[in-house]
């Protein structure tokens, strides 16, 4: 039984809705217009038209609902205007509708409402029709004459002559004056050819004062949002991604697979809703559209003529009512289904036989005319079509080609589809390993590899602890080149999700190799192992002795590219042992070069990582992003984005946050995300958001991130720096933004705790300025000397982590009640230095401070400081800050100048003000992020952080609040 869910919150529509508001504004203000609004069956016209009726009736205005009956090729006559004449006389009563009309003349509206009597039938004369449509146009205008009227008809693509006639007849009748709004709605996707709404349409668009709305589809993440509103915490983005991609954004579909989530088939609501059309076609269509359905989204015309057998004039016949009634449409030279699920409808209406027979057809027409498709489109196309006609023996064969055929392309994610597919199919084919040619544990070790390339780690450590434990269990002989092969595999994959066990199997890797021989499998095991445990705690050591063997083996047995893996590996370890910055760089750019040369893909994006670490690690964070950016370009290019390329969009989104440029390190971040990435790389690109959402004031975005974040990250033997440290940085800003300073120090304990982790500086000094302003807003110095102590002990890299080190300085002192301004002034002066204008407007407000509290202290050099530090908070976005330079301008009685950061009793930063203007301009969240060079997905932060600022809960309220106070005119 599937259950049928509507999300409690209205989603997206806003430029929808602000046409029906300016309509409404127009009316409202004596110029009477119509909407007519249209879409197709589900996309949500109805609840459009109910949410802007609960606004109009919200500002005193009558709204009048009727809808058109669905009664064969005619409706009911004038269905739509007895309904709402009916829900009036409800609300006024019979006496209250004929005092509004001339005297005497309420008997005429019997012919609409038996409750004003009854009318005689054999006089409705084309004068007596004339004057029923006088009369109801005069009963609206004396209504709207009180207060303003919405009279909707809905569903007009069922209305009969004389609704539609009645409808013409009130639009091209409106008089100047009148607050009278008509909306009509209608299906476009009924609207065949001969529809006799199709030139009604027409003709009244021309009208003046009309206007036609077409409703669309939501989009993505529009989708997300109806999805996260109706399973609330259970909410996923791979549940969302699945209905969006079902569903294609119709809502009511959306809806309905919501409800039924847990039942792979249709619910029978929506499959009855989807087959309706379809069962009103001719047979002879039906039937191709039944062939159709089991090619796939889209099929070339040539394909379908095929399998169906019939000739070219048969075939046109038949296509031509499934085209003109929108169920196929054109695309290119071939059909595609106007909506997913009625093919999927159709192909789950066929018999099982029906179903059997057809894919075996299909499968049949391409292997024997190879020419209808491209080669590995057919291959992965005939698995397809051997597997659902139930032929194990062929259906393994094709897929086994296709995981070949696709991994030549580098897509990895459907060669491992493939690849699974032949293990899903092993056992009930009794002559597997001689129809392919390999034997089934060998489809499991690529399989395996496929896995790790696709960043599928969860499936491909599965798979390779069943071939290790299907060895052991059974006195398997294998060769311990491929046992090796397989920890290391494994333990890699294990490291990408943050498990301690992966320690294990890198040396274990190691181990299974022998020295001698020397080998490449020895030397990339080694390789292997010293990168992943470099960074790890206790384990510098190991690594290094790990990596001196491996170069020596790479050397010995000529294998250039594990050479260069090493050489990069080397040149990160003399660089933090001898700080030559300059000599790193040139170093990475030879290993580049020289992995271009070999076209190594592994070491060149080895190479730009490391290189566009360091540049930002050394504040040239403008390179590092460039050089991020190419390498998540190479990484696409090698078909490694979701796995290499999410981490190197990482890489690009760490230096654009430090450049200040953060609306393009959320855009980043958010395609990024948007791959599904890795978790601990998701992680990463978790607390990098919420790093902005904190510094942006939205606290309950940033408790979101640094939960997930928390989640994915290693906290055992695995851990780092770069991973642990920024995660409770970012809890404790959360808990001092919610002015919890305990929690705050709390938050920072394992940062002092975990001493000795590599690269512990460039992450350890940032949640130490943290700490110390906790313990100033606590008034507790007590925490400062073991604050100092971890400060203290930590070797510092650069002029980044140096502007970092006085920034902790001076805050200690403040915390200690001393406010210095040389010490604030020396921070100032190194972040100036930088291209880093949060932490330069943070030490420029602190260093004002410090500056008020002197004697005689220079005003205008604070009101310097404060001004600066107010436009690059406004820059930002970045609310608290900019309302701590407010508090302390106003403390020190300084004139910031200029317009404040927002306007009165909003609280809106300058962006935020930015996308309102265009909220009430009825701009979708694309539009947004196209106008203004962000990611939809920021353009939605924004608007969510507008609604609670404004105290409304949908876009529409938030765009009326907008015109309501001229904000913008």
């Amino acid at each position: 039984m599937n259950a049928h869910v509507t999300s409690p919150r209205f989603v997206g529509r806003v430029r929808e809705s602000a046409a029906l508001d300016d309509a409404y504004r127009a009316a409202r203000d004596g110029s009477p217009s119509a909407v007519l609004l249209g879409g197709e069956a589900g996309v949500g016209k109805t609840r459009l038209a109910g949410e802007f009726g609960a606004r109009a009736r919200a500002d005193g205005a009558r709204v009048l609902v009727g809808g058109c009956l669905e009664l064969g090729t005619e409706g009911l006559p004038f269905a739509p205007f007895t309904a709402a004449l009916r829900g009036l006389v409800r609300e006024i009563g019979v006496d209250g509708v004929r005092d509004l009309l001339p005297q005497g003349a309420g008997a005429e509206l019997g012919r609409l409402l038996p409750d004003f009597g009854e009318a005689d039938a054999d006089t409705f004369t084309g004068e007596a029709r004339a004057r029923l449509f006088e009369l109801v146009l005069t009963l609206l205008e004396r209504l709207a004459a009180a207060s303003p009227v919405v009279l909707v008809i809905e569903d007009a693509h069922w209305a009969d002559t004389s609704t539609r006639d009645l409808l013409t007849f009130l639009v091209r009748n409106l008089s100047a004056g009148a607050a009278l709004l008509v909306l009509t709605t209608y299906r476009t996707d009924e609207l065949h050819r001969s529809h006799p709404l199709r030139p009604l349409l027409s003709e009244l668009e021309r009208v003046e004062r009309v206007r036609r709305v077409e409703v669309a589809r939501l989009g993505r993440d529009e989708v997300a949002e109806l999805v996260r509103a109706v399973l609330g915490e259970a909410w996923t983005a791979a549940v969302a991604e699945e209905i969006f991609a079902r569903s294609d954004g119709n809502p009511l579909f959306a809806e309905a697979l919501l409800g039924s989530r847990d039942d792979p088939e249709l619910p029978e609501s929506l499959r009855d809703l989807l087959l309706g059309a379809v069962h009103r076609l001719p047979e002879e269509t039906q039937e191709i559209l039944r062939v159709a359905a089991g090619g796939g989204e889209r099929i070339e015309h040539e394909l379908l003529a095929a399998v169906a057998g019939a000739d070219e004039r048969a075939l046109n016949g038949g296509l031509r009512p499934a085209v003109a009634s929108n169920t196929l449409v054109v695309d290119g030279d071939g059909y595609a289904f106007r909506h997913a699920l009625i093919r999927e409808a159709v192909h789950d209406d066929l018999l099982p036989g029906e179903r059997t027979r057809l894919h075996v057809r299909y499968a049949e027409v391409l292997e024997a005319q190879p020419g209808l498709m491209p080669s590995r489109q057919r291959l992965i196309t005939l698995a397809h079509h051997w597997h659902a006609a139930h032929d194990a023996g062929k259906a393994l064969a094709a897929a086994w080609r296709a995981a070949g055929e696709t991994r030549k392309a580098l897509a990895y994610a459907e060669s491992l589809r493939m690849a699974s597919r032949v293990l899903e199919l092993w056992d009930r084919v009794p002559d597997a390993a001689e129809r392919i040619g390999v034997p089934q544990a060998k489809v499991i070790e690529k399989a395996v590899t496929l896995a790790h390339q696709a960043g599928e780690h969860d499936i491909g450590i599965r798979l390779a602890t069943a071939v290790l434990a299907e060895t052991r269990d059974n006195q398997v002989d294998i060769d311990p080149m491929r046992r090796a092969r397989l920890y290391e595999q494994r333990g890699l994959m294990a490291m990408k999700l943050g498990r301690d066990e992966a320690i294990d199997d890198l040396r274990e890797a190691a181990r299974l190799v022998p020295a001698d021989p020397p080998s490449e499998t020895r030397a990339r095991v080694l390789a292997t192992l010293a990168y992943q445990t470099h960074a790890l705690p206790g384990m510098r050591d190991e690594a290094h002795a790990a990596a001196e063997e491996a170069l020596s083996v790479a050397r010995a047995v000529g294998d250039v590219q594990a050479e260069i893996h090493l050489d990069l590996w080397f040149a990160w370890d003399e660089l933090f042992r001898d700080g030559d910055l300059e000599a790193f760089l040139a170093r990475t750019v030879r290993a580049a070069d020289r992995a271009e040369e070999i076209r190594a893909f592994e070491p060149l994006l080895r190479a730009l990582t490391n290189r566009s670490d360091i540049l930002e690690m050394c504040g040239r964070s403008a390179e590092a992003a460039d050089v991020a950016a190419l390498g998540a370009a190479k990484a696409d290019e090698y078909g490694l984005g979701r796995t290499t390329g999410t981490f190197l969009a990482f890489n690009t989104a760490e230096p654009l946050f430090s450049l200040g440029r953060w609306d393009e390190a959320l855009a980043v971040i958010d395609r990024a995300l948007a791959q599904d990435p890795p978790a601990l790389i998701r992680g990463s690109l978790r607390f990098l958001a919420g790093g902005i959402a904190a510094d942006r004031g939205d606290l309950d975005g940033a408790e979101r991130a640094a939960r997930e974040a928390r989640r994915r990250i290693p906290h055992g033997a695995a851990r780092r720096a770069q991973d642990l440290f920024p995660v409770c940085r970012l809890d404790a800003l959360i808990a001092l933004g919610r002015n919890r300073p305990a929690d705050a120090l709390e938050a920072i304990k394992p940062v002092l705790a975990d001493r000795g982790l590599p690269d512990e500086s460039r992450y350890a000094l940032p949640g130490l300025v943290v700490a110390a302003t906790a313990c100033a807003d606590l008034g507790d110095p007590g925490p400062l000397a073991a604050l100092r102590a971890r400060a203290a002990g930590i070797r510092v890299y650069g002029p980044v982590q140096e502007a970092h080190r006085l920034t902790f300085l001076a805050e200690a002192a403040r915390a200690e009640g001393v406010l210095d301004p040389d010490a604030w002034d020396a921070a100032v002066k190194a972040w100036d230095a930088l291209d880093r204008p949060y932490p330069l407007a943070f030490a420029l407000t602190r260093a004002a401070e410090a500056h008020a509290g002197q004697a005689g202290h220079d005003r205008d050099g604070i009101a310097a400081r404060l001004r600066r530090a107010a436009a690059i908070a406004d820059d930002l976005g970045a609310v608290p800050l900019r309302e701590r330079v407010d508090l302390l301008a106003r403390r020190a009685r300084v004139d910031l100048g200029g317009a404040p950061a927002s306007r009165p009793g909003l609280g809106l930063t300058p962006r935020e003000a930015e996308v309102l203007r265009l909220v009430a301009e009825g701009r979708s969240n694309r539009d947004i992020a196209g106008a203004l060079f962000i990611s939809a997905k920021t353009a939605s932060v924004h608007v969510s952080n507008i609604l609670a600022k404004l105290g409304v809960s949908t876009r529409t309220e938030a765009a009326a609040t907008a015109h309501r106070l001229r904000l913008f005119d």
